[in-house]
């Protein structure tokens, strides 16, 4: 099978065609939003990060910002900063250029005050525009699709319909050359030593071990138990009673491929495959690490319905609970619920999650692109000074 991508000039392919006003701090996000807002097309971030951040803090949101200008759904990247922030917006813009797509900078306090910024703004993201309109597609293999895989809104519908049925969707993907990510580091708690297992080498397999690890001492420095915290009142509703019974759910997204390699929050894999990358199980947070790692698609499991999408990434919504899956309607894009009611396997609706990507890779909108959905938060590993 093949889908019509976009051809970037690192022989990457975008799903969509976003030109991307980027702010390098919370300072210039409504200047960047009011210049998306003239240009049709044009995507803006609102990023509430860039400054008062020091060490693995601020490195972590400059690898999330630059992430996203990398990643090939976006065609071309007008930065914009305020000129004293952290993250500066010079050397985001550069990271972003080694991708080969167009690149400007503005500087808020350079240019001369927001007015001028905006003016200024609007004649670049229209020339980007243009540029981005003769950007050429070409049929290309599934091998080029990066797909996020993740959960939010969990309950007992979860673990026995959705997510098995996403992890049979991300397998195929991955038997047909292309990459797929599993998040959630909280959300591997209790079966942690159960995913290692498919790890490539006993190196990779306690490198996840270690991951969980980490997590947890942290929690238990900062005199937290974890365990008693979670689930949720929403996945308690929902009829999930422990961490590690919302983990053994949670895994089944990962589908049953070799796990190459624990990637950090954001961080770019070295060749195709499946992964898994460290990350919260805030859905936001979580999402954004993996397109910042170049997930064109993101498959997100819910059983009590979120409607969260994402600036510049199609978000399909799978639910497996009946009844919700009546309620949220309007934000659903695979109902698993069939295989609740008996009425399909696990197996057919993973084929069925699988055909969506494909559907969505050419061009159809997802209910979250459709109903305007953007949400966008960066995980923060540090306080604010």
């Amino acid at each position: 099978m093949e889908f019509l991508g976009y051809l970037r000039p690192n022989g990457k392919v975008g799903v969509r065609n976003h030109v991307l006003v980027l702010p390098s701090v919370v300072c210039s996000s409504t200047t960047t939003a009011q210049i998306a807002a003239k240009v049709e097309g044009a995507v803006s971030l609102p990023n509430q990060t860039g400054c008062a951040q020091v060490g693995n803090d601020v490195e972590q949101t400059m690898r999330t910002l630059a992430g996203f200008g990398r990643n090939p759904n976006v065609a071309a990247v007008l930065v914009v900063g305020l000129g004293c922030e952290s993250v500066n917006a010079y050397e985001l813009a550069e990271l972003i250029k080694e991708t080969g797509k167009p690149v400007e900078v503005l500087v808020i306090q350079e240019v001369g005050g927001t007015i001028k910024t905006v003016e200024k703004g609007i004649e670049i993201v229209k020339r980007f525009k243009e540029y981005a309109d003769q950007v050429p597609r070409k049929m290309v293999g599934l091998d080029e699709l990066v797909i996020g895989v993740e959960c939010g809104g969990s309950d007992t519908t979860s673990g026995i319909a959705s997510n098995p049925a996403a992890g049979v969707a991300s397998d195929l993907i991955v038997e047909a050359g292309g990459t797929t990510f599993l998040s959630e580091t909280p959300e591997l708690i209790g079966a942690e030593h159960i995913l290692a297992k498919r790890a490539i080498s006993p190196e990779v397999g306690e490198k996840l071990i270690q991951t969980v690890a980490t997590f947890e001492e942290k929690l238990s420095k900062e005199g937290i138990d974890f365990r008693g915290a979670q689930p949720s009142p929403g996945n308690i509703a929902g009829g999930l009673t422990t961490i590690e019974e919302k983990s053994l759910g949670a895994i089944y997204k990962s589908g049953m491929a070799p796990i190459l390699d624990v990637l950090a929050y954001g961080e770019e894999p070295k060749e195709k495959g499946h992964y898994f990358m460290d990350s919260p199980g805030f859905d936001v947070e979580s999402n954004t690490g993996m397109i910042a790692s170049g997930a064109q698609i993101l498959l997100f499991t819910t059983g009590r319905g979120t409607p969260v999408g994402s600036p510049i990434a199609p978000v399909i919504k799978i639910i497996g609970n009946p009844k919700m899956a009546s309620i949220m309607a309007d934000n659903i894009d695979v109902d698993a619920s069939l295989i609740v009611q008996g009425l399909k396997t696990v197996q057919e609706v993973g084929k069925d999650i699988f055909n969506e990507i494909v559907e969505v890779a050419n061009g159809k909108l997802t209910k979250a692109e459709e109903l305007g959905h953007f949400e966008f938060a960066i995980n923060r590993v540090g306080p604010s000074f």
